[in-house]
């Protein structure tokens, strides 16, 4: 009999931690300022150059998609994920690194760097103008980031289906993934990612025919055939630093920017959610969205999470203990 109730007790136990990995408030006797510390600092690189909000959200995201959220893209050396070919544009590394040392100050050993940079990715956000939410804390930092794990993240080559499989892959749906790549509304890329389908697309000589005739000339204009590759280019050609629905009225248009981005029109479950954010009566739509898109960076927010005794609390965001 003792031994049915301790495996029930086990089972209770364990079914308990899952539901308590991460929690709203998790450092709110532990080190109280801690979200204060990243906001104000979230909120001074902002105010110098606003683009820097797209870079924070990005890094989370590429984060959450190599070892889930734990803070292994922010490690610096020879071989670690951020020198991977798709991580090679990622920035913000600095802010996350002046948000940890102004927290470790105050309450060292304590906040995680995986916990900083998903409270950054939703500060700026709030601060471009989009959605706030309650970030769950309690990640612990990995101890493990190598360049050869990143192979698998999205990419702006990507078909629909290569997206939908990488985004299943980490238990994210079709609707998770257009209402996460909405992020793209305060992206930039760079004209190498793109100059392919403004001039050779598919080895043809001629241009994506998908892109709108009228918005051609514009990116042939930003990223000439033998110009500099690094230009930036704005994601969304209305609104770069406004976290808005017009990125989802300029794939509806022809008017996305990477291939990857144009393709969700193509496809009968992705072009539904584009068409519904899309939509003309413009409050209520661009609500939906905001909603939608806090609920999608909850979810994407707890891949494969750290808790408890895993992993560790780094001392510096770039190196381990």
């Amino acid at each position: 009999m003792e031994g049915s109730w301790l495996v029930v007790l086990v089972i209770f136990v364990m079914a308990l931690s899952v539901q308590s990995q991460l929690k709203t408030g998790f450092y709110s006797t532990s080190c109280s300022k801690a979200e204060a510390i990243v906001r104000s600092t979230v909120e001074s690189y902002f105010k110098k150059d606003p683009t820097i909000a797209a870079g924070l959200l990005r890094l989370h995201f590429h984060d959450c998609f190599v070892q889930g959220c734990d803070g292994s893209v922010l490690i610096a050396g020879s071989s670690p994920e951020r020198n991977a070919l798709p991580n090679l544009g990622l920035r913000g590394f600095e802010v996350i690194d002046d948000a940890k040392s102004q927290i470790e100050a105050l309450c060292p050993g304590v906040v995680s760097c995986a916990d900083i940079l998903a409270l950054a990715a939703r500060d700026a956000v709030d601060l471009s103008d989009g959605p706030s939410w309650s970030v769950p804390t309690g990640r612990r930092d990995g101890r493990v980031s190598l360049s050869s794990q990143a192979s698998n993240l999205p990419s702006p080559l990507d078909t629909v289906a290569a997206q939908k499989q990488k985004f299943s892959d980490k238990g994210l749906d079709d609707h998770d993934l257009v209402t996460l790549v909405g992020a793209h509304t305060i992206g930039q890329t760079h004209c190498q990612f793109i100059r392919y389908r403004l001039y050779n697309f598919t080895t043809t000589g001629n241009a994506d025919p998908t892109i709108n005739q009228s918005f051609l000339p514009q990116l042939q204009a930003l990223c000439p055939k033998n110009g500099d590759g690094t230009k930036p280019v704005p994601l969304d050609k209305d609104s770069q630093t406004d976290f808005d629905t017009s990125f989802f009225k300029n794939v509806r248009d022809g008017n996305g920017v990477l291939e990857s981005d144009q393709r969700l029109w193509d496809d009968a479950a992705t072009r539904d959610v584009v068409k519904k954010y899309a939509g003309t009566i413009r409050g209520l739509l661009g609500l939906r969205f905001d909603i939608e898109f806090r609920q999608a960076m909850v979810k994407m927010s707890s891949i494969e999470v750290k808790t408890g005794t895993d992993g560790e609390i780094r001392k510096v965001c770039s190196k381990f203990n």
